[in-house]
């Protein structure tokens, strides 16, 4: 299975249950890996025979950045969904961490991995 992934992408947002993360915001983090078939590309040396992973990037980062949600995994599904617009794209998994995340006790990071397949 050929895979391309992102991670770390980087965004700042304002989602969250409390109004101090929807007034204020946190950075948010964003891993992808997708799976698609990749022997075309391989072949061609052709970037229209893949997924273009700069626009995926600057697109999954205006995703996050301009929309506004409650819960991490409603951002996760939206970034899945976004990646799955692509029918190349047979699977994902998307991972949101949001290590600002309001929490009372010390804490490294809070994950989210959501996975979609065709």
């Amino acid at each position: 299975m050929d895979t391309i992934s992102l991670f770390g992408l980087r965004v700042y947002a304002y989602h969250g249950v409390l109004a101090e993360e929807k007034s204020a915001g946190q950075e948010f983090i964003v891993d992808v890996t997708l799976h698609a078939d990749l022997a075309i590309a391989a072949s061609s040396d052709d970037l229209a025979d893949t997924v273009d992973y700069g626009a995926l990037a600057a697109a999954i980062h205006d995703r996050v950045a301009n929309e506004q949600w409650n819960l991490i995994e409603r951002v996760a599904g939206r970034v899945a969904d976004l990646v799955m617009e692509d029918e190349r794209v047979f699977g994902i998994e998307v991972r949101v961490h949001k290590p600002a995340a309001p929490i009372a006790v010390p804490f490294d990071d809070v994950v989210v991995e959501v996975r979609r397949r065709r």
